[in-house]
């Protein structure tokens, strides 16, 4: 499909790329990638890959946007307040690039309907603020073959790295295991956190989106990028598969997606 006048000159900078050009603009164009969470990460997240022009972004969150919610979640305005975030959030990609198509899943993602999810999605991204639910991305992800970035945050700090298929990676619970027991893991209400920080790593991720999706550049594959904002410092940390891992390794124990107990404190204030 040829792109018309106003698309040429609306990706012109990707296009000027070596590593995206107009084929990768294309392949973005024919991209579907999946957000969990419309709050301090699916915020960036979903507005960079909306202006980079991908043709289909899922947004899945179950919650309405509340005044605490507007320091970092720069996809909602005050105005919102009250409404549905993935509505919300849907309204502002829209306006960025009406070129594209939003699917608004207004819903808290479980082991009942995940599957479904994301089975129509070629990227994930885990955007969500609590344990339980990152381990039951990664479950489902790594069952359904699906390439996903993770990601969290807390106070000055942030880290992600991504699982794909088929290059012997280490997932998600090949480094965490298990939720942390409630009394180690502090509430977002808690722990705070500085509203830029969740731009930092939920720019990340939509980065880690567009190389998948275009071929260019390195993934954080087997690599957890970690940045403390106060030093501003970023490392990255060589993680291994673990083969006794109970979703990928040799001998896996989880053959398909449960919810964990809920109870599991919030990540981070997202």
């Amino acid at each position: 499909m040829a792109f018309t006048e106003e698309q040429l000159e609306r990706y012109s900078r990707h296009i000027l790329l070596k590593e995206v050009g107009v084929k990768g603009q294309k392949k973005l164009q024919s991209a579907k990638a999946l957000i969990i969470g419309a709050g301090g990460l699916g915020s960036p997240a979903a507005m960079y890959l909306a202006a980079a022009g991908l043709g289909t972004i899922g947004i899945a969150d179950a919650d309405v946007v509340d005044l605490s919610n507007l320091q970092r979640q720069v996809i909602h305005a005050t105005p919102d307040l009250g409404k549905e975030k993935v509505i919300s959030a849907k309204e502002t990609m829209l306006a960025i690039n009406p070129d594209i198509r939003v699917n608004a899943y207004c819903t808290r993602v479980s082991a009942g309907n995940i599957m479904d999810l994301i089975s129509d999605y070629d990227f994930v991204i885990d955007a969500v603020d609590n344990f339980p639910t990152k381990f039951l991305i990664n479950d489902a992800c790594v069952l359904g073959q699906t390439p996903f970035c993770h990601a969290g945050i807390l106070r000055f700090s942030g880290q992600l790295m991504t699982w794909i298929p088929g290059v012997g990676a280490p997932c998600y619970r090949c480094v965490f295991q298990e939720p942390p027991p409630p009394d180690v893991a502090p509430t977002c209400r808690q722990a705070g956190i500085v509203g830029a920080m969740a731009g930092v790593i939920g720019c990340l991720q939509a980065m880690e989106a567009i190389k998948y999706i275009t071929g260019a550049g390195e993934l954080l594959t087997g690599t957890l990028l970690t940045c403390d904002a106060l030093k501003m410092e970023f490392r990255k940390i060589k993680v291994p598969r673990q083969k006794t891992c109970a979703v990928c390794g040799a001998e896996p124990t989880i053959l398909k997606p449960f919810d964990q107990m809920q109870e599991t404190c919030d990540l981070a204030a997202l």
